[in-house]
């Protein structure tokens, strides 16, 4: 793999990264509403996978506390 190729498949994991903790901010909002500041940051700077377990707590979550416990 080249340099080039390296920094490309770099940046585009972190744009993914950072699609998916959007999007769990988003889904957040709708079910919960206004989600504070901590847990919008935890979620920004989260590892990926762990943003992935939480977004499948969306559907089953009746409260924050279920998504992060």
């Amino acid at each position: 793999m080249t340099t080039a190729e390296r920094l490309r498949a770099e940046g585009e994991a972190r744009g993914e990264a950072k699609g998916r903790a959007n999007a769990l901010v988003e889904l957040l909002t709708i079910k919960f509403g206004t989600i504070p500041a901590g847990i919008t940051d935890a979620i920004h700077t989260a590892d990926p996978a762990e943003v992935r377990t939480w977004t499948t707590r969306v559907l089953t979550a009746t409260t924050l506390d279920d998504i992060f416990a």
